[in-house]
């Protein structure tokens, strides 16, 4: 079985109980729930207690169920409240972390030496200094100054927002300078982009912990400087597999495929058994490398060492490889074998689907996630209107692009507009895209309106196109696409005259068309990386980021 992979170094103060430690599962979470309440047994406060936390941090992705758990219970005890403090820190949303220290406070609840560093966590990882600060003066007056951890805590955050001179402050004032501590200055400085100092502070640590060297690996990873990162990995006594994952996730990063595969291979070799991170990192080389076979490969692997079994993150993420290879197919093969699936799953295969055209069968898988009462979200909606938008379904379009706003209250964003007015434009209905734009309630920006003037090209709107181009000047100084499409449209009418003008407005201002690029290509190509940039996938990916630099955080 994959190991998941935790970073959290928080001191163990919680016991799992042997029933709850086999939960860990989104569909044994909510088996046991279930039996909890049918039974009465979601009066204990023991029950209560280990349900919110396998929900908030032992479930990938679970902090969302625990969030819906915890409104409800009436008296949660300060265990709780430092566990969703805990699991809110380390999730995609820290600033519910915020959120949910302001409840406590305003219930009376006590703090403990645990519950700031979560809450600084959550600060440091959204980069509020004003708010950290205010919450290091709570860390005084509460007399946690001098709990270590607390301390090393303060200095991984005054380090990380750049007030390097507080935190060298505040280690120089620690009575022992834990490896830890030396840990958080270096991670500091080395999330500043300062690498010669986090390297000098990192020479001068008397004693170096496996956490250490993770650190500075990470840290050369990130920055892509692998030369240095696998120079530092070579003297490493005895790497982890975070060590391993750092170095993989830094190959992936700087595009360098082969050698993360190659690593992978080494790692195997000397007996270290990868966790989900690893074959996250590398599904993602494959996916952007475009190398199936290799994918291919890592996918048997993954089934191999999962006991036959696909995590959800692993299963969005190799839906998300085979859409991307071009293997829909595959990719729906998965989706249909995944026992348990989240919203993201369902997102992942409505995109893919939407992507490669297939929007008969995208718009189907929506209408059967809504059947089974899975809520959609903002992406899922990108992934739908773009399948209306591929076939032309204008109408039904509309009334999806309505029923986000109506029925879910969901507000839509500029990805939104822009695929309704892809949808209007490919349809020809050119004067109801601009009627759309100029009704918009955020301002349409380059894309919208680029989207409008590749519509106006297609279906020769001279026009429009005008209207379109000008917009696009006054946004973006123009580039030369803009210049051509406009200049296309105005020969498609024969109006040679307007053409030619602004062929000699793009040499007076000295704009260049770039060689052999096909504008329609382009266009197609701005346009999805333009919807797709956050789709659900992209939520998977940052998960990975987050936990392939983990080795920086300070717990």
């Amino acid at each position: 079985m994959i190991r998941r992979q935790t970073n959290d170094k928080i001191p163990n103060f919680h016991q799992r109980s042997s029933l709850w430690s086999k939960c860990t599962t989104f569909r044994k979470l909510r088996q046991i729930h279930a039996y909890m309440v049918v039974n009465g047994f979601n009066t204990s406060k023991f029950n209560v207690r280990e349900l919110i936390y396998v929900s908030a941090l032992v479930i990938p992705s679970g902090i969302s169920y625990a969030h819906q758990v915890f409104d409800h219970i009436t008296q949660p005890d300060r265990f709780m409240w430092n566990t969703m403090l805990r699991g809110s820190a380390q999730s995609p949303n820290p600033a519910n972390t915020v959120s949910l220290f302001t409840q406590m406070e305003r219930r009376g609840i006590q703090p403990d030496r645990y519950t700031f560093p979560f809450v600084l966590k959550a600060c440091t990882k959204l980069s509020w200094s004003i708010l950290g600060c205010a919450v290091h003066g709570k860390i005084t007056k509460h007399g946690f100054d001098e709990n270590t951890f607390a301390k090393n805590t303060l200095i991984y955050f005054h380090a990380n927002v750049g007030e390097i001179e507080i935190a060298s402050a505040l280690f120089d004032s620690s009575a022992t300078k834990q490896v830890v501590a030396w840990s958080a200055l270096t991670a500091g400085y080395a999330r500043r982009g300062n690498l010669g100092m986090a390297r000098k502070v990192f020479d001068e640590m008397p004693e170096k912990d496996l956490i250490s060297w993770n650190v500075m690996i990470t840290a050369y990873a990130k920055m892509r400087q692998m030369e240095s990162a696998k120079a530092l990995f070579t003297l490493v006594p005895n790497p982890d597999i975070v060590t391993w994952n750092a170095m993989i996730a830094g190959y992936v990063t700087s595009g360098m495929h082969t050698h993360a595969l190659q690593m992978f291979d080494e790692m195997t070799r000397v007996g270290e058994q990868p966790d989900e991170v690893t074959m996250l990192t590398l599904v993602t080389a494959c996916t952007n490398s475009g190398d199936l076979d290799i994918g291919e490969k890592i996918h048997r692997s993954v089934l191999s060492l999962g006991g036959g079994k696909l995590s959800i993150l692993l299963g969005n993420a190799l839906i998300d490889m085979y859409a991307k290879c071009g293997e829909i197919d595959k990719a729906f093969k998965i989706f249909n074998n995944m026992k348990e699936k989240v919203v993201t799953t369902w997102n992942s295969i409505i995109g893919g689907l939407a992507f490669h055209g297939d929007s008969e069968e995208a718009i189907n898988v929506f209408k059967r996630m809504r059947k089974i009462k899975i809520t959609p979200n903002e992406i899922t909606f990108v992934g739908v209107l773009v399948a209306c938008s591929h076939a032309g379904r204008v109408q039904e379009g509309q009334e999806y692009f309505n029923l986000m706003k109506k029925e879910y209250k969901i507000k839509p964003n500029i990805r939104h507009y822009g695929c309704m007015v892809d949808l209007f434009g490919r349809a020809g209905l050119l004067n109801e895209a601009f009627e759309f734009i100029n009704q918009m309630e955020i301002e349409p920006n380059d894309i919208i309106w680029r989207t409008l003037l590749g519509a106006c090209r297609v279906h020769n709107h001279v026009e429009l196109g005008k209207i379109a181009n000008e917009k696009l000047l006054k946004l973006r100084k123009g580039e030369s696409g803009d210049y051509v499409l406009l200049s296309n449209i105005y020969a498609s009418q024969g109006e040679w005259g307007g053409a030619e003008k602004l062929r000699k407005v793009m040499d007076d201002k000295g704009v260049r068309k770039e060689a052999a690029s096909s504008l329609v290509d382009a266009d197609e190509r701005m346009l999805m990386r333009f919807l797709f940039d956050s789709k659900p996938q992209m939520e998977v990916d940052k998960f990975k980021t987050k936990v392939h630099m983990k080795s920086f955080d300070v717990k």
